[in-house]
């Protein structure tokens, strides 16, 4: 990407925002590839859906950070409902569709997968990489501008075509797609373009300087190797060549001396 030696008009530096996502959004990955286009089996799924809830669950993390770091209460204010979406409002959550939250969401999705919700939500089984690449989010937000860390965040301008295609995969070819399992996908059509319109209208207001303006694309650039190197890890352990960590989820079927080479 050509530096940024004078200030960019607002319309150039969005557009620089969206040729980000262009490039190297993970929907390009040949994971989700496969992934979307029905070719993974169901353990290879189930490892998908149990690593990517370590993301999940960290989102209401790095947003309240983010929040710690803002000092305007209607900033804060506006960011909140973020936590609330991945959150839910309170134990009634689990029957009240509109009071349930990302995380319940994503546990139906593993609930209908097969997996035991107990192991899920102890995090017991995800990937090393998953840990590191997660916690380095919350990490670059806690360290970051405010402007970079919302910035980062910018990766929902690509999420709704990601999660219409994932949609429509599962839908197509996995028999534990139904409204319940995909519930956390259709519920981010109406969330993630919300969030973008006021998380993008933040960095053009922002980013004054090109200073500023290498800071927001750069924290961008991030957010998107984060989530690829998520999916690397992904393949490398249950894809090709197959080499699980020790620690990490075990397909049923496959034994682990199988991944002992």
């Amino acid at each position: 990407m050509t530096e940024i030696t004078q200030l960019l008009s607002r319309e150039e530096l969005e557009r620089r925002l969206y040729a980000i996502g262009e490039r190297q959004y993970h929907d390009l990955h040949p994971f989700h590839k496969l992934l979307h286009g029905g070719k993974l089996t169901k353990g290879q799924i189930q490892a998908w859906a149990l690593n990517r809830f370590y993301y999940q669950v960290s989102i209401p993390r790095k947003d309240l950070t983010i929040m710690s770091r803002m000092d305007d209460p209607a900033l804060r204010r506006a960011w909140l409902q973020r936590v609330l979406d991945h959150d839910g409002l309170g134990e009634d959550g689990r029957t009240d569709e509109g009071k349930v939250g990302g995380i319940e969401r994503w546990l139906r999705l593993t609930d209908g997968l097969g997996l035991d919700r107990d192991y899920v939500v102890s995090q017991e089984g995800i990937l090393p990489a998953t840990r590191y690449a997660v916690d380095a989010y919350v990490n670059f937000v806690a360290r970051n501008s405010v402007l970079e860390a919302v910035a980062s965040s910018l990766t929902e301008l690509f999420a709704p075509a990601i999660h219409r295609e994932r949609i429509s995969g599962f839908e197509a070819n996995y028999d534990f797609a139904n409204d319940k399992t995909l519930s956390y996908f259709r519920k981010r059509l109406d969330e993630a373009p919300r969030d973008v319109r006021f998380g993008l209208q933040y960095v053009l207001d922002n980013a004054v300087t090109p200073a500023q303006q290498r800071q927001a694309l750069a924290a961008l650039r991030f957010k998107t190797e984060l989530l690829w190197a998520q999916l690397d890890a992904l393949h490398h352990a249950y894809v090709s060549p197959g080499l699980i960590p020790p620690g990490a989820f075990v397909p049923e079927g496959v034994t682990a001396t199988e991944y002992d080479r």
